[in-house]
């Protein structure tokens, strides 16, 4: 004759002071993490945040239609700016020489000695000119691919940045206009566009940056977006390549930025300063919005969906990690 008896689970049982029975697994108290394995995200931060709900925040490579959508309206904002420029150009002469007052008094106004040591070497002044009219456009598009392409988990991120500090520089451009150096009358310094444009207009035609005309914004100088972007370029570079020769590059290009639009009087020293002032209240603006830093990892959670269970014979499904108790199968005894 054989006995059968009834499941038991493989949790050892207490008994509580009240007489209730609890199971050992729950009483056991979880292990209290330490500070160094906690995740990035739970520490505490000087910065708020984040202030968008995760589904408003994925760390997935976004849809090309969206960032197409995205330039489109930067330049809808940046055509608001171009616009009204004309009726700002008394006010953004006055404050040509007022920058250049304080730049005097703060022993930074060296733009006129730089920009005529350039300018003695027509080469150079004529290589800065295509410098300044093209690599601003072309390096920050090229390290936004590679980005999307190869970091597709930082892509978000990093682009908020760059997104949310041209936005602030439009509200600049509108608010504070800013003849530059080249443009200010009587001010002594040369204007390299005009005399040694790059494509080829002579200086009744050459009005504008890059010969553009009247598709430029002329009193967009402050902030210095070359400064800006070419910095934002530079910081994506050194977190993310991995050839030190890349990051070197990263690293000189924001440097020889500065001395070309310096060189070519298309910027005050004080611009360049706006320029930094303006990436630094884009990555907090982004740390605020996301709430991790632009170049970190995505956190696992943001990663990974949810989990399929297995599916048991019966169709029911059952948790990973042994979180339930497993029942043990009877002990068959045999009696005489």
């Amino acid at each position: 004759m054989t006995t059968t008896q009834p499941l038991r689970s493989t949790a050892r049982e207490t008994t509580s002071p009240g007489g209730s029975v609890a199971s050992a697994a729950s009483a056991t108290p979880e292990p209290e993490n330490r500070p160094e394995e906690q995740p990035e995200q739970q520490r505490r931060s000087w910065v708020p945040g984040p202030i968008l709900p995760q589904r408003l925040r994925p760390a997935n490579r976004p849809k090309l239609w969206l960032e197409i959508g995205l330039i489109a309206v930067g330049y809808y904002l940046y055509t608001l700016t171009r616009l009204a420029a004309p009726a700002h150009e008394t006010s953004a002469r006055q404050r040509g020489w007022d920058l250049l007052k304080a730049e005097h008094y703060l022993g930074l106004n060296f733009e006129r000695s730089v920009n005529h040591w350039v300018y003695g070497m027509r080469w150079l002044a004529f290589s800065m000119n295509v410098y300044y009219a093209t690599l601003h456009f072309i390096v920050p598009i090229a390290v936004l691919i590679w980005i999307y392409v190869k970091f597709p988990d930082r892509y978000r991120t990093v682009r908020t940045v760059m997104c949310a500090m041209t936005l602030i520089a439009l509200f600049g451009f509108y608010f504070y206009s800013l003849c530059p150096p080249r443009l200010l009358p009587n001010s002594n310094f040369i204007d390299t566009f005009k005399l040694l444009n790059p494509w080829g207009q002579t200086s009744a035609t050459s009005d504008g940056v890059a010969g553009l005309g009247s598709s430029t914004n002329e009193y967009a100088a402050m902030p210095s977006l070359h400064i800006g972007w070419s910095t934002w370029c530079a910081l994506a570079i050194v977190h993310l390549a991995e050839r030190t020769w890349v990051k070197v590059l990263g690293v000189l290009y924001p440097i020889c930025t500065c001395v070309v639009i310096v060189g070519t009087a298309n910027h005050y020293v004080l611009d360049a300063v706006g320029g930094l002032v303006t990436l630094g209240l884009g990555f907090l603006l982004q740390r605020i919005l996301q709430g991790r830093s632009a170049f970190a990892p995505a956190p696992s959670t943001e990663l990974v969906g949810p989990v399929e269970l297995p599916k048991q014979p019966d169709g029911s499904q059952k948790p990973r990690g042994g979180s339930e108790s497993e029942s043990v199968r009877p002990t068959i005894h045999t009696q005489a």
